[in-house]
């Protein structure tokens, strides 16, 4: 009985001892960094939404004091139809995905730089209060995008350390066979852009 016993405790400890070792090789962290990635993307795509659905009300406001100004207005529209089309999935995005979503969200922020030198040429909008309002939530969004695509690019970093990474590179070889992210890159342009807090002139 004595034997016995002394086998079951020590299958117990080699048991823990098992799980205790995977769980410090990437059992649990791997699929953690996973949501992270996905719960960072939402928020990154939640941030320009909440940037896309600010425009109609900025394009009306300025519209009431600009209406000759179509070509400006249409572009800003067509942008943001165009950025809010391209969606990206985190758990299967490419470096093409990531560059076709930067590009519709890159030509929404050039169209809407473009509606901001126009404001500038009206005083009466400039003084509008509801046009003041409207462009220092922009500029709140602007900077919570901007930190949302910090946290995202991070929280990919992360992710692509344990699948790569050993010892937990050989956990994710054995049970989940995920592959290396394509990380958040940002062309040169828009680098420029968000090394710079957006300005807001009343």
């Amino acid at each position: 009985m004595r034997p016995s016993l002394a086998l079951k405790t020590t299958g117990l400890f080699f048991a823990l001892f098992f799980l205790s070792s995977l769980a410090g090789c990437g059992v649990q962290s791997i699929p953690k960094a996973l949501n992270q990635v996905e719960a960072s993307v939402a928020e990154v795509t939640n941030q320009y939404k909440r940037r896309a659905d600010l425009i109609p009300n900025l394009v009306n406001t300025v519209k009431g004091y600009a209406s000759h100004e179509k070509e400006t207005l249409e572009a800003v529209v067509n942008a943001r139809a165009s950025a809010t089309s391209v969606k990206i999935d985190p758990s299967n995005s490419s470096p093409e995905q990531i560059q076709k979503f930067q590009q519709a969200q890159g030509g929404l922020s050039q169209a809407l730089g473009r509606l901001m030198v126009v404001s500038e040429r009206y005083p009466d909008l400039k003084a509008d209060r509801n046009f003041r309002e409207l462009q220092a939530q922009l500029e709140g969004t602007e900077n919570r995008i901007t930190i949302a695509r910090q946290r995202h690019i991070e929280s990919i970093k992360q992710f692509n350390n344990l699948v790569t990474v050993p010892p937990s590179s050989l956990t994710n070889s054995l049970f989940y066979h995920h592959d290396k992210m394509a990380q958040w890159a940002l062309d040169e342009a828009e680098q420029k852009a968000v090394e710079q807090t957006p300005e807001v002139q009343f």
